[in-house]
């Protein structure tokens, strides 16, 4: 009777053990999930995503080398993050001094990270000698509209009143643009030093809803993020209950199933019951009393 009771809460215990791993990596911070491939702890999620993002008092937080921004929303299903950067200008306030510094990832995320494509980049106050003018290696960028936005419907906001703006002359032999709309594929990253502006504002288009003006765009940074490898890993691996995360050498993934990992899914790999293994010889065959821990 004693082995079958303690079968029985070793078998109940492992599950419960099993059900709590499995769902350990999925957490919120605030209002957002926080889910796979990202993750607020070690060893959770994908390896190319790790150490991005903090909850800090329900505040989710993504960072990287150009700064750390808000997460305003996560969208799972079109594989997009929505951020703020509280240096950026916006319709009702020019920000200038280049304290913010746009956005840029380290080049080995750069596979996993790109803001969309429908996401415009306004360049504030950049110099004459900047390479948005002066065009990068082999090709000239010029300012132009992304996505049906661009400067000229942004000097319509009232920002731009605050700050006194000038009208310069379309050819930049006249002087230089306020503004400078570019999109980010063509220069791969919005590092404010390096083009020599003063600021920028950036906002982002959801299809298919169309707005009129600046002042009804939705201003952040929208960015589509990829998981690269093998995905079918991991949907195998949650399919039959487990998380999925990485070993300690940050590459390998692991299929997390409560009371073992596996490198496939739950239902194949070593498993490993170290309490069920116990408890059957350290049963008193003349007592029905459980062993005494010390």
């Amino acid at each position: 009777m004693a082995l079958l009771f303690l079968n029985t809460l070793c078998l109940s215990f492992l599950t419960l053990i099993a059900a709590t791993r499995a769902n350990s990596c999925r957490s919120y911070c605030g209002n957002i999930t926080v889910d796979y491939p990202f993750s607020l702890d070690y060893g959770c999620g994908h390896p190319g995503f790790k150490d991005l993002l903090f909850c800090m008092n329900d505040v989710l937080m993504f960072h990287i080398s150009s700064g750390s921004y808000r997460v305003l929303d996560i969208d799972y299903a079109y594989q997009a993050l929505t951020l703020h950067d509280p240096h950026m200008s916006t319709c009702d306030t020019i920000v200038l001094g280049g304290r913010g510094n746009g956005f840029a990832v380290e080049q080995w995320r750069a596979p996993y990270f790109n803001p969309t494509s429908d996401n415009v980049f306004m360049l504030i106050g950049c110099s004459a000698e900047s390479p948005v003018f002066q065009g990068f290696p082999g090709k000239h960028l010029p300012c132009r509209n992304v996505s049906g936005m661009g400067c000229e419907e942004y000097y319509d906001c009232p920002a731009w009143s605050m700050v006194g703006h000038k009208t310069f002359g379309s050819v930049y032999g006249s002087g230089p643009p306020e503004c400078c709309a570019v999109a980010f594929e063509s220069i791969k990253a919005i590092n404010l030093s390096k083009l020599q502006c003063e600021g920028y504002s950036s906002a982002y288009n959801l299809a298919p809803l169309r707005v009129d003006g600046a002042g009804g765009w939705s201003y952040g940074i929208r960015v589509k993020y990829s998981v690269q490898g093998n995905d079918e890993f991991c949907r195998a691996c949650e399919a039959t209950g487990g998380a999925c995360g990485f070993g300690t050498d940050d590459v390998k993934q692991l299929c997390m199933c409560g009371s073992f990992n596996s490198t496939t899914n739950c239902d194949s790999g070593q498993k490993i019951y170290v309490i069920c293994t116990f408890f059957p010889n350290m049963i008193d065959s003349k007592s029905t009393q459980l062993p005494m821990f010390k």
